[in-house]
């Protein structure tokens, strides 16, 4: 045993602890030590029977993710042979309990599973998430869970990785008791009470690879696995490890203990050096490293926000205010009209009650929030709210009248936050006397489901106003990345790119559903001109008329979309955009915008032509990363694995190509720059490109080694 793993007495129990912190990881050395002290139980005739805990806020919260990536590099070769790790704790012939608070996810369920019983206390969870990561579970998860809940319980938690509450892992017979108590001592007693009790009854140690009582049958099973199959393909559409896990499942009911494992084993280690489990890995600790910011010490003192204000009840501030109140921040509302004001909180209403009505929390919950949030027609208040959000269209004029009268009226020390998404934060912080407070927080719609927050830095905000924009975002679970201050930031900036080539290749002889559709089977949520459609095609107009003066005299620009505005085909809203809408939003290839494309075309002197799918994606994929390396080598974005979050979590990037940067490391840089390079040559000045994408790509190097250096 080491420090990381102990065992004491209470009597004749032994208290095998897990100390790891902060979770309780399946490190190295952490597997070892409870081997070696489910030994010393065995071999310690006064020891009548065990239980494992973990010190602090948790069970085991799985395995130590960075081991994976050192497997993969070859940094080192698998280390100990865990699978045995958990036959030789089910093989103890002394009765062994599992005790779980906190969590016990991934390799901490696995190890859980290999125990005799399990305990719990109400508020634990178990699951096995590893399809998160691109994984499947590698050390029997696959093959114990179905014996102990069942095959569809186990397909449904192997295939989508969502955890259960304790009261759900009770009823499938995960576990085999809650306990009472709401810390790990009270599970300590409560398990040292229920193993004495097993002891007492002269039970015996009950092996979990020997209980295929809920294995089923061909027959039974035959629908379970046909359905989960159907469901992955849509729930994780692209994604490998969710079929693997339910092919992992399925030998478990085919195949004896010991065969299963091998197969899964098989599919673990295909998963595990594939493409997309490196993509998610890298996405799972890019949400981590977006948090740092390098000139902003982690001591920085925060702004007490204990109360907030929002201009504008449209659906951006009404989604907002939602973010607040969820939070439990009280918040004002303010509108100009009553009507506004009360449409505004007729949708809040509504959403909660969906809520409701779906079981995500109870009515007393959507009572509490509602009473939070407080509908206004006046400033008053304003003066007291530790910070404001301004959430109206965007437009200059308007928003530096706004911010003008914030300045007047709030308190010295409140936060002036602008949603503008796309807007010059600085020439809105010049209206005030305070542009030390100024900054942007660009949420993204729906504000009170996407998990995005762009904070965008003006060159005048401090410090503790950024620390305070990081650490709220976190408050109201959303992904803060901070970013530059230039036209549309990352996310929009980026996507004007994509956007235009999108609209390019349609001019050029693409039909809009073939762009859409090589999107969407990239992986992209939605295609671009649906997406457009679905935002709303008058959004860019207005956008694109208030930037006029920034455009390049002789510069191609797309021809397409603003004709459609001017008929008054403004997307989902008017049933008619780049598509037609039926009654049910259902788009509908339109032949009125095919003979609009062409007519626009000839007038353009464009020779159409037919465009394949692998010029859709290249085009489209590589205007975003060229725009990237731009945006990255100006300071605009911290590092390349930013943009990969923004683009993740604000624009249906799929998680599991790691976002347009990582991405572009997987293609490799210098077929990228070559491809760029040949745009260029044929399309001119809209693909010159980026210094650092030729740099790199000259150097044969990669975005994620430049996060590295930088």
């Amino acid at each position: 045993m080491s420090d990381l793993v102990t065992l004491t007495r209470d009597g004749e129990i032994g208290i095998i602890t897990v100390n790891n912190p902060p979770v309780n990881a399946l490190s190295p050395g952490v597997p070892e030590g409870i081997s070696a002290a489910i030994e010393e139980v065995t071999k310690d005739d006064s020891i009548k029977g065990a239980i494992l805990i973990g010190s602090g806020q948790t069970f085991i919260a799985g395995a130590d993710i960075k081991e994976f990536g050192k497997v993969t590099s070859g940094e080192r070769k698998e280390g100990i042979d865990f699978l045995g790790v958990l036959l030789a704790i089910e093989d103890c012939s002394k009765p062994v309990v599992a005790a779980i608070h906190g969590t016990a996810f991934g390799g901490g369920l696995e190890v859980a599973m290999a125990f005799h019983y399990r305990v719990a206390i109400a508020s634990a969870q178990v699951g096995q998430p590893e399809v998160k990561l691109g994984l499947i579970p590698g050390a029997a998860g696959t093959q114990r869970l179905p014996r102990l809940a069942g095959v569809a319980k186990a397909v449904q938690m192997c295939a989508d990785g969502n955890p259960v509450k304790a009261s759900e892992a009770l009823a499938a017979g995960i576990i085999d008791a809650v306990v009472d108590g709401v810390d790990a001592a009270a599970l300590q007693q409560g398990a040292v009470e229920f193993l004495r009790g097993k002891l007492a009854a002269g039970e015996k140690p009950r092996k979990t690879r020997e209980r295929n009582e809920k294995l089923g049958d061909e027959a039974s099973n035959g629908p379970i696995f046909a359905a989960a199959r159907e469901m992955a393909k849509k729930a994780a559409r692209g994604m490998m490890a969710p079929q693997a896990a339910i092919d992992a499942v399925e030998a478990a009911t085919r195949l004896s203990f010991a065969e299963g494992c091998a197969r899964e084993a098989e599919l673990f280690k295909q998963c595990l050096f594939s493409d997309q489990s490196k993509a998610l890995i890298h996405v799972f600790f890019g949400e981590r490293e977006v948090s740092k910011i390098p000139d902003v010490p982690k001591d920085t003192p925060l702004i007490d926000i204990k109360s907030a204000a929002i201009v504008g009840a449209g659906t951006m501030g009404g989604g907002i205010a939602m973010n607040y109140a969820n939070a439990g921040i009280p918040v004002l509302l303010k509108e100009t009209t009553q009507e506004a004001l009360d449409k505004g909180m007729a949708t809040i209403r509504r959403n909660y009650e969906n809520s409701v009505k779906k079981g995500r929390f109870s009515q007393e919950v959507m009572d509490k929030r509602m009473a939070l949030i407080t509908p206004t027609l006046s400033w008053a208040g304003f003066e007291t709210a530790d910070i404001v959000t301004e959430a109206v269209f965007e437009g200059m004029a308007l928003k530096k009248e706004i911010f003008a009268e914030l300045d007047r009226i709030c308190k010295p020390g409140a936060i002036l936050a602008s949603n503008t998404s796309t807007l010059d934060v600085d020439e809105i912080a010049s209206a005030t006397s305070r542009p030390e407070y100024v900054i942007g927080h660009h949420y993204f719609s729906p504000a009170n489901v996407m998990r995005l927050l762009e904070i965008v830095r003006g060159k005048a905000t401090n410090k503790q106003v950024i620390a305070t924009s990081m650490a709220l975002a976190r408050r109201l679970k959303k992904i803060g990345v901070l970013v530059g201050n230039c036209y549309g930031f990352v996310g929009n900036r980026m996507l004007h790119q994509y956007g235009r080539e999108a609209q390019f290749l349609v001019e050029e002889g693409a039909k809009p559903q073939e762009v859409d559709a090589a999107l969407y089977k990239f992986g992209m949520a939605m295609g671009p001109l649906a997406v457009g459609d679905l935002a709303g095609l008058d959004v860019g107009w207005r956008i694109r008329k208030e930037h006029a003066h920034l455009e390049k005299p002789g510069v191609r620009k797309p021809l397409v979309a603003d004709q459609l505005c001017e008929r008054g085909r403004y997307g989902q809203k008017t049933g008619a955009g780049w598509y037609r809408y039926d009654e049910n939003r259902k788009p509908i290839p339109d032949a009125e915008v095919d003979q609009l494309i062409e007519e626009l075309a000839a007038q353009a002197g464009i020779r159409r032509r037919t465009i394949t799918e692998e010029e859709i994606i290249e085009r489209t994929q590589y205007a975003l990363i060229n725009e990237g390396a731009k945006i990255l080598e100006e300071g605009i974005a911290l590092r390349a694995v930013d943009i990969d979050i923004v683009y993740l979590n604000g624009y249906g990037y799929p998680a599991w190509r790691g976002g347009p940067m990582w991405y572009a490391d997987t293609v490799g840089l210098k077929k990228v720059y070559d491809r760029v390079c040949r745009f260029h040559e044929e399309h001119g000045e809209l693909w010159t490109p980026a210094p650092l994408l030729r740099r790199l790509a000259e150097e044969g190097k990669s975005f994620a080694q430049y996060d590295k250096k930088s």
